[in-house]
């Protein structure tokens, strides 16, 4: 039975009646959400009022094995620590370490970016709210499966082509986040996990949360990673290692402990009477530090909405009058999602060991739940984005296989193809030949070696030696000089988030 509370009104004489929702209730919406989306394993954590709602796993660490998941089974959180990133950033202005607006080339002097007005005028804000001027995932190829460390890695910036002008729109950036990562590094001589776990893991509790795959083994109860694949259960993949990239989304964390985290917040930063961080910090964090324009799609989905923004490592908007900060993060093989409302005082975190997008409208219709206005079929909405984006990826890939022209060949020997190249944005790449087959090797990414075979023309297609989460089919053509020599590689790899395109390597 609900409990019913009673909310006095300014209405003459009325009462609101509020059902408040009971864990068995939301329960069973959770277990309902994750059947019709096929997920193999995921935990929920909800805090409502400062106590913990509701924390649970609901299936299993791997398809077809019967470990089940439980509250503490670690996931990667992936982007969701970005916010750990700002928080501790916030630490260090309140300490006098540094200031938000400091120039970034004061702290990583290595750091340039090909637009020179945004190279001299880059601060530590613009790190945090995706205003670089950078494209949404630009350069991510760079530091994706690398062996590279996160300097590395950011050396390799001053290649990559601005997609607008500086402060003047927004573009996703994980390379920025990094460079926050190493700004850490460089004001406390302490790597952010480091920073991390003397700051807010240990003093929260967060006693199961850790920055490498290589302490899942320590840890134990982790959930596996899957692929979602075109008929049949997702496909179990391995983890995959973020070390070098771990600022912008390496945390590994449980539901029970990101439900600390989420109170923390929800307390302005109070915990069991200790401030781990002042008021006057979050407030910076959850103001809009970098606004955008609402489009056609964001609004047929959500009429009620008026504004949408970033913060500091935060998403921000509001929803049928509550003001909602969130975050989502996507990882190989694993998705999740962190939603607060301060005036409801819920925070609401889900994470998925598959990429399936059940967390976006699981999180809005538990939230509809809370302010007491169910109806909207939000589940159901996510199943048939969800079908769309399968078809939008299924006619890329068609697009490609229906225009190939068979019986074609290539306009040079195989002898010629082989040899390094290099790219400015990347670095090094080689295609070599064992006799038998052509294979191409990422420079310091060995985890992603392909063989090459004859697509069409000068066009090869790339075959993976590993499975990889974000993409599949992919090809590579040979470009030739004047004289009809391998000049160059080309990339056609059909994702969202891996973008092979910004590589343009020549011949050395």
């Amino acid at each position: 039975m609900q409990r019913i509370r009673i909310l006095p009104t300014l209405l003459l004489g009325f009462v609101t009646v509020f059902a408040q929702p009971t864990p068995a209730a939301i329960d069973q919406m959770i277990a309902e959400a994750q059947e019709a989306f096929a997920v193999p394993g995921m935990a929920v954590g909800i805090t409502y009022q400062g106590q913990t709602f509701l924390a649970k796993g609901y299936g299993v660490l791997e398809e077809g094995q019967p470990e089940p998941v439980d509250e503490n089974t670690l996931f990667a959180i992936a982007s969701n620590t970005k916010a750990f990133i700002a928080t501790m950033i916030g630490m260090l202005v309140d300490a006098g370490k540094l200031r938000w607006d400091d120039p970034v080339h004061r702290y990583l002097p290595y750091l340039e970016l090909k637009d020179p007005i945004a190279n001299e005028q880059l601060t530590i804000r613009d790190l945090l709210c995706h205003r670089a001027g950078l494209g949404t995932f630009s350069g991510d190829v760079i530091w994706y499966k690398s062996e590279r460390s996160a300097e590395e890695v950011l050396k390799q910036v001053k290649s990559l082509d601005p997609a607008y002008s500086f402060r003047d729109g927004y573009g996703y950036s994980n390379l920025m986040f990094i460079a926050a990562g190493e700004v850490i590094r460089a004001v406390t001589g302490k790597s952010w996990h480091e920073l991390a776990q003397e700051r807010i893991w240990t003093p929260v509790g967060m006693d199961r949360t850790i920055w490498s795959v290589n302490l899942l083994d320590q840890k134990g109860n982790y959930a596996t990673p899957h692929k979602p694949q075109d008929s049949g259960p997702d496909q179990p993949i391995d983890w995959v290692n973020w070390d070098n990239m771990g600022a912008a989304g390496g945390t590994i964390s449980s539901a029970a402990d990101m439900i600390r985290w989420m109170q923390l917040h929800l307390q302005q930063g109070q915990w069991n009477g200790q401030t781990i961080y002042p008021a006057e910090l979050q407030a910076q964090m959850m103001q809009p530090n970098n606004s955008f324009r609402l489009s056609a799609n964001a609004l047929k989905a959500m009429p009620e909405r008026t504004y949408t923004g970033y913060g500091l490592g935060w998403g921000l908007m509001d929803y049928a009058g509550h003001w909602v900060i969130s975050h989502g993060g996507g990882y190989d093989g694993m998705f999740s999602k962190v939603m607060l409302v301060p005036d409801l005082q819920l925070g609401i975190v889900i994470l998925t060991n598959t990429m399936k997008g059940i967390s976006n409208p699981l999180s809005y219709a538990i939230l509809d739940q809370f302010r007491n206005a169910p109806g909207r079929d939000w589940i159901q909405e996510g199943l048939d984005s969800e079908a769309k984006n399968r078809q939008r990826i299924a006619d890329r890939l068609a697009e490609r296989t229906e225009s190939r022209m068979m019986d074609t060949k290539p306009d040079f020997t195989l002898q010629d193809a082989v040899g390094k190249y290099h790219d400015a944005v990347y670095g090094e790449l080689e295609v070599t030949w064992d006799g038998q087959q052509l294979q191409l090797h990422f420079g310091q990414a060995p985890h992603l070696t392909a063989t090459l075979s004859h697509w069409q023309y000068n066009t090869y297609q790339l075959n993976w030696q590993e499975t990889h989460a974000w993409f599949g089919f992919g090809t590579v053509q040979f470009t030739l000089d004047n004289l009809g020599h391998v000049h160059g590689l080309e990339f056609d790899v059909p994702n969202d988030d891996i973008f092979f395109e910004e590589i343009h390597a020549e011949k050395e």
